[in-house]
Order: C-alpha cells, then structure tokens, then sequence
C-alpha cells in the first residue's frame, strides 16, 4: 500500500463529494416529482442550467455543514485505495463511488435510488471492469442475475423497493469481478448492519422505515476486502 496513493484518493473523494451537496438537495425529491428547482429551505430559486446544479459546498447558500460530506467521499475513496492498490481497476472504483456517496445522501433523505444515479455506478465501475478483466464478465453477470431473483423476491414479500433491488444487482455485478467471496460477503453484511439499527428502532417504538442504499453501499465496500 502506498500512503501517497491512499492521500491522492482520498483528495479526490474530498474535491468530488464537495459538489455533491447541491446534487442531493435537487434529486432528493418523490418520485413522480421533477427535481427541485429551487431551495427547500429558503425557497430561493437555482441558476437555470449547468450553473444551477454545479456548486462546490453547502447546497444553497443558506445551508451549511457539508463537511461530512467531504469526509465521507475522502474516507471511502481512501478505503478503495488502501483495499485495491495500485491496480489499473482502481480508477474505475473511485468513479463509481461518486454517484454511490450521492445515492446515499438520497436515499437517506427521501428513501429513494433514483435509476439514472444507480445506472452512473454500474456504466462508471462495470464497462471499464469488463475491459480489464474480461475473464470474469460471466461470473459477475451470473452473480447480478443471482442477486437480482433473491431480492426481486423480497420486493414481492414486501421488505424491499425496486431501487434496493436495482442497486443490489447492480453492486453484485460490480463485486462478481473481484470473485466470490467479494459477492457473498457484500450480500451479507448489509443485513447484518441493517438488521440490528432495525431491530433497535423495533425495540424502542420508534417505528420508521429504514434506508437500505447505504447499507448496500457500505456492504459493497466491505465486500471488496474480502476480494
């Protein structure tokens, strides 16, 4: 592991998550709903077009504390670098976890995986992995495809939206080209970080239904450790 490698990532995840804040705030709408077009809070309408959706910091600005944000990127762009090395797979990683910190803050805040987010991290992680790694195109499909049956049956029982469903296969399909162990352990461990925040809230009365997106993210990156 090189430290000027894990420093240059984690500068990347920091500088990128900073124009994330403004993204969420707009995207973080219902899901027939347009994406706002002005401020929640202030009511202040955005800039119409680029300038109206780039914007380093808080989202607007009346809002603030977007440092977390900042933290978050750097920490997981950190991590993929400490867990992948300098391999050529590894630029491929760090774009993909642009759209997947975004789709976090989304999910968190309006229980919603907006598709054309979720399908940024399967073309940004999963086209250059196909091409590096082509010998493993048909695991990782059959590991998508395996992942996909599994919670389109627990979107039926209920548990799951169409958005966990989506994103799971895709973070399947991801992880299929790193092997096996990756897959199984990136299925696993979002249940078992959502299982217990579940059953806390179950306990305590405070009944509310949970995000899963960033359980599957977070599971995703552990799974990668065990690649």
């Amino acid at each position: 592991m090189s430290p000027l490698l894990v420093i240059l990532a984690a500068a990347f995840g920091a500088a990128s998550s900073a124009f994330l804040p403004r993204l969420a705030h707009r995207f973080a709408v219902g899901h027939a709903d347009q994406p706002r077009a002005g401020c929640a809070i202030c009511q202040r309408p955005f800039v119409p077009g680029f300038p109206g959706w780039v914007r380093a910091g808080a989202a607007c600005s009346c809002s603030g504390g977007f440092g977390w944000t900042v933290a978050t990127g750097a920490t997981v762009a950190g991590l993929l670098a400490v867990v992948i090395g300098p391999s050529p797979l590894l630029p491929a990683y760090l774009l993909a976890s642009v759209p997947a910190v975004l789709l976090a803050m989304i999910d968190l805040r309006c229980l919603r995986l907006p598709d054309r987010l979720v399908g940024a991290v399967a073309a940004s992680a999963g086209l250059p992995l196909a091409l590096l790694r082509p010998d493993r195109i048909v695991p990782a499909l059959v590991a998508a495809v395996t992942v996909l049956t599994a919670y389109a049956i627990g979107v039926l029982l209920g548990g799951l939206g169409l958005g966990d469903l989506k994103l799971a296969a895709v973070l399947a399909l991801i992880l299929g080209f790193a092997g096996w162990p990756a897959v199984l352990v990136g299925v696993l461990a979002p249940h078992l970080i959502g299982g217990p925040i579940a059953m806390f809230l179950l306990v305590t009365g405070r009944r509310r239904v949970l995000p899963f997106g960033p359980a599957l993210l977070v599971g995703a990156l552990i799974g990668l450790t065990a690649a």
